[in-house]
Order: C-alpha cells, then sequence, then structure tokens
C-alpha cells in the first residue's frame, strides 16, 4: 500500500480485519512520508503487520527506479521508530525453516533451532552451544516468503522494457469487472517460475512486456485463493487461504490496487486437507 493513498487504502481492506487505529493510522502515514525522504526511496509503501506476543511489528518498503529489484524493508515496533531489516538471503530462510509458533515481539528474542519438544514435551539438545537465531532474522525470512508466495498485482499494472528493468505501466487504467473476477488476471510479483517452464508454442500469446510473471491460476494447492466482490461489485478482494491475513483489492477500471498483510507470520500448512 503507497503511503499517499494509505487512509484510503486501509478502508477498502478493512473488511478483512486489516484496520487500524486513528492513531497509528496518522502517525504510520507521517513517519512513511518522512522515510522517503531520508532514505531517498522513489515510493514507500506499508507492506503490513505480524503480530507477536508481546506486541506487533509494522512492516514498510523503500523502492527504487526497477520495481521488480531488490527492495529495502523496515520495520517498526510503535509506527514512528523505523529500523533497517538485511536482505533476505538462502542461509536465513534455511536456518529458520524450522522455527515454529508465534512471533515473540521482541527482535533481540533468541532461538534455540536444536530445541525440539518431544512426545512427554521435555527438551531435547541434538548438540549444545549452537547458533542461536535472533527473532529479526525469522521475521526478515517469513516476510520475504510471505511475498514471494502471495505478493500480486493486476496484469499490466507494470511492463518489463528491453534492457530488463520493470516499470510502472503508465497506461495501465485497471482491469475490466469480468478481467478482475479471474485469477489468471493476477500476477506474482517476483522472479517466474512456471512461465520458464511454458514451450513456445503455450507462450505465443503472450504479451512479452507485460506477461513476464507468473499467473494465480497455476497455483498450488488449487483453490488456495478467494475472490469476492464487495461494495455493490465496485471493489475486487483477494485473499489468500495458504498465508491467512494477506489481502488483495483492486477497484476495476481504476489505477486503485494493493496489497497488506496483517497476520502472525505463520503459514496455513493444512490447507491441502482443508480444500
Amino acid at each position: 500500500m503507497d503511503a499517499e493513498s494509505l487512509p484510503y487504502a486501509l478502508d477498502l481492506v478493512a473488511g478483512s480485519g486489516a484496520g487500524l487505529s486513528s492513531e497509528k493510522r496518522a502517525a504510520l502515514r507521517a513517519s512513511l512520508l518522512l522515510l522517503r525522504r531520508d532514505y531517498r526511496f522513489e515510493r514507500v509503501r506499508f507492506w503490513g503487520r505480524i503480530q507477536g506476543i508481546r506486541g506487533p511489528y509494522y512492516i514498510a518498503e523503500g523502492l527504487g527506479g526497477d520495481r521488480a529489484g531488490p527492495r529495502s524493508r523496515l520495520y517498526s515496533l510503535n509506527c514512528v521508530e523505523w529500523s533497517l531489516l538485511p536482505p533476505a538471503t538462502e542461509e536465513m530462510i534455511t536456518q529458520t525453516a524450522g522455527l515454529k509458533g508465534r512471533f515473540q515481539g521482541d527482535p533481540s528474542y533468541e532461538y534455540d533451532p536444536t530445541e525440539k519438544k518431544g512426545e512427554e514435551n521435555e527438551r531435547i539438545y541434538e548438540e549444545e552451544g549452537g547458533p542461536m537465531i535472533k527473532e529479526e532474522i525469522r521475521l526478515v525470512a517469513i516476510i520475504d516468503q510471505i511475498d514471494k508466495a502471495v505478493g500480486i498485482v493486476p496484469r499490466g499494472a507494470f511492463v518489463k522494457t528491453p534492457l530488463g528493468p520493470v516499470h510502472e505501466n503508465r497506461n495501465f487504467e485497471g482491469l475490466s469487472l469480468t478481467e478482475a473476477k479471474k485469477l489468471n488476471s493476477y500476477f506474482h510479483f517476483t522472479e517466474p517460475v512456471n512461465l520458464k517452464n511454458r514451450t513456445l508454442l503455450q507462450k505465443a500469446d503472450l504479451d512479452p512486456s507485460i506477461d513476464f510473471l507468473d499467473s494465480l491460476e497455476h497455483d498450488i494447492p488449487k483453490g488456495s485463493w478467494s475472490i469476492q466482490l464487495e461494495r455493490g461489485g465496485s471493489l475486487v478482494v483477494l485473499r489468500s487461504l495458504l498465508w491467512l491475513g494477506l489481502t488483495f483489492y483492486h477497484v476495476p477500471m481504476t489505477k486503485q490496487y494493493g496489497y497488506i498483510y496483517v497476520g502472525t507470520g505463520e503459514k496455513n500448512i493444512d490447507l491441502p486437507f482443508m480444500l
């Protein structure tokens, strides 16, 4: 969600329980605009909130000229003071893969990756003196996973130039209501995987300037997205059932779209058995 349109965007996703108090909204919008100035970002977005036991993490993203390039992520505990998060790496994701349960809400909290719970709830240590993992590292890994799995944009909102960089499409005027109700009208805004496996015949009808991302229609498990029309059909809302708390909105025939995550940072691993 862009900082400039944050109050309006939060009203559109309020039906998903992604609201903030008026005090938090005011503090958040003012601090995000200051972030853009201080860090010299071209655009700042409010990514969402991960709820911890002791308190929440508020997450923001800073974007550069290449919209598909690396993003700077920051977190705050009070919507005023922000701390820059390190870039996500494969090592971070591997280290935190076995961590389960709620976030504590304390970035300095340390997890013991060798600690496991047996059937009698006893602590077993595979090796003593192992490296501890700070919750800040787990936060980086979870944000990256959520973004790659369910961070989406409408088809045509971005264009890929012949030289490689991705920019916002100035000619994008929104999806029609008919198109907005289809999963194949939305793309994962991350490095494509399924697109690379398609044959030349399957790519024949694709526009390389806008169809350079993976569509939601091929997501696994099938049925992991919920599409609903709200406000008398003037608003399309997509909700992820895999990462509960991710809400995407789009106002058809306008440039208004965005997504927000408000949840505990836990993946719904039981989804295949619920469908």
